[in-house]
């Protein structure tokens, strides 16, 4: 047995001085296995080449499926690393210190380097730069997203400052959307903001849309909310809708286009006037504007990633006065009159 084991060492390392490729040394081993074997199938019990090689074909059949073992384990270990290291960037992408702002985010197996290129080259716009706004325009603007736009026709009020997180007191008066940009552009010079000082209405709407890819919904009025949907629904574009009151919170993909239904599938009646009120009316608990908004943020980057499950077909319910949260399932109505055609 010593012999053969001999000989397979003496293999290896002729092949290794040679510059012999991994996988020809180790097809030059089996092959000598593989004789070695036959050998001791067809030989007599006497044979002295069969005595030199062991006497056993047994043994080596015992050896050959533990190689064989340990061979699939490295391989597949290896084949798991590879999965769990995210791809590199590629050259000039990036500059160094984009690298560096990004590399939390790179080192993500989901997202890696092509997922912080497809960030880079994203146009994301976002309806509101209030309560909900906030914390999702300083998110996708910290994550890398190339181009973000934001539509406001309001200033910033003392009101806005317990949850509007991306004003200041500084700020007070200032057009929202402009304050939105200086905070921004302080966060992350790398991006693009796009600031539209008025009130999104039909006369604008399609034109605007049609230059982004994605849009963040969190407006605080009906009307914004079945403009932005119908206009995502006919643009085929998916739409991040959220909403707020007091304690409770809400957000879904709405994203017909694919298979998942609208916002108006799910709410398909407006409320009346005064049915449902205001934040200035019923009040909201700070925080919750931003993690409702962190999350719509949070859903962006999926979205534009391909990581993980995004919220199509499902609306997520977070009620933060009992730290409860609640997924339910929505569907497509083939009656809507936004996307029936395209869901039925």
């Amino acid at each position: 047995m010593m012999l053969v084991l001999t000989m397979m060492a003496a293999l290896w390392g002729i092949g290794w001085a040679m510059k012999t490729p991994k996988r020809l040394r180790w097809g030059m081993i089996a092959a000598l296995w593989a004789a070695v074997i036959l050998a001791n199938l067809v030989l007599p019990a006497a044979s002295p080449l069969r005595q030199a090689t062991g006497g056993d074909a047994r043994v080596w059949a015992v050896l050959g499926v533990l190689a064989a073992l340990v061979a699939g384990y490295r391989r597949g270990l290896a084949a798991l690393r590879s999965k769990a290291e995210p791809e590199p960037v590629k050259a000039g992408a990036f500059s160094d210190s984009e690298l560096d702002r990004y590399a939390r985010h790179i080192m993500l197996r989901e997202v890696g380097g092509p997922g912080q290129r497809r960030l880079k080259d994203a146009r994301v716009l976002v309806v509101g730069a209030g309560g909900l706004g906030s914390p999702a325009l300083l998110y996708l603007a910290a994550a890398g997203v190339g181009v973000i736009g934001v539509i406001d026709d309001d200033q910033v009020d003392g009101s806005n400052l317990q949850r509007q997180i991306i004003h200041t007191d500084q700020r007070i008066g200032m057009d929202k959307v402009q304050s939105a940009a200086v905070a921004i552009k302080a966060l992350n010079p790398f991006v693009s903001l796009r600031p539209y000082r008025r009130r999104l209405d039909e006369a604008i709407a399609a034109d605007l849309l049609a230059d982004y890819d994605l849009v963040l919904d969190g407006s605080d009025n009906f009307d914004t909310r079945y403009l932005v949907n119908k206009i995502c629904a006919a643009q085929g574009k998916p739409l991040i809708s959220a909403a707020i009151t007091q304690w409770e919170g809400q957000i879904s993909l709405y994203d017909p286009a694919r298979g998942a239904p609208c916002y108006e599938c799910v709410f398909p009646v407006r409320p009346a006037a005064g049915m449902v009120p205001s934040c200035a009316e019923a009040g909201v608990i700070s925080p919750l504007p931003g993690v409702i908004g962190a999350m719509m943020a949070v859903e962006a980057v999926k979205q534009i990633t391909g990581a993980g499950q995004g919220l199509a077909g499902r609306l997520m319910i977070y009620d933060a006065l009992y730290a409860e949260t609640r997924v339910i399932k929505i569907k497509p109505r083939a009656d809507c009159p936004i996307c029936g055609a395209a869901g039925s």
